[in-house]
């Protein structure tokens, strides 16, 4: 929002994130980061690979679970979308969403909500909301952070790296942690 009375002079603005012009409504394949606030590890602990387990995973606890059944309900609220890869950190999600629309959805006129309907951001809002207002109601103290980092997805081969991505995740979990220049770090 401008600053039409010159108080703040966009002193305390913040830019979005998301790609300028582009429309996050329409169909499309899109990569989605949202941390924990303060990065507290608020799901559960990585217990590493060993000898006799090849790959790392999440000891999740109930807000984990929770996490993952909101992930999955995400049609029951937005029957456009197809949600994909998925996975649960100690203190961050990633997953894939897939807008489905029909090629004439653009043409369609604009709801009275405006663009703020049935986009990425909403969509990504009412995971958050579904995940959040069930740890209230179980008086766990969580929340996340106010944004989200997205990356539109923009071919196959790019799709199938971010699922492998998202699938190794855990097993990068303890090297990320101890480079200071880990991922989001």
């Amino acid at each position: 929002m401008k600053d039409t009375n010159g108080l703040y002079n966009d002193k305390y603005r913040i830019d979005s994130a998301r790609r300028a012009g582009y429309d996050y409504s329409q169909a499309g394949g899109y990569f989605i980061t949202i941390c924990t606030k303060n990065r507290e590890y608020s799901f559960g602990e990585i217990h590493p690979a060993t000898d006799a387990l090849a790959d790392a995973y999440l000891i999740g606890n109930e807000l984990a679970v929770q996490t993952w059944n909101c992930w999955r309900e995400i049609p029951q609220h937005f029957p456009f979308v197809e949600p994909d890869a998925f996975v649960v950190m100690p203190d961050h999600v990633h997953g894939i969403l897939f807008i489905n629309r029909p090629a004439d959805y653009a043409e369609r006129p604009k709801t009275q909500f405006g663009p703020q309907s049935n986009n990425l951001a909403s969509i990504v809002r009412g995971f958050k909301v579904g995940v959040k207002a069930w740890a209230t109601r179980q008086e766990i103290n969580f929340n996340w952070q106010p944004r989200y980092y997205d990356r539109i997805i923009r071919n196959e081969l790019e799709l199938e790296k971010i699922r492998d991505y998202i699938q190794g995740n855990p097993n990068r979990w303890e090297t990320e942690q101890q480079h200071e220049l880990g991922l989001f770090r």
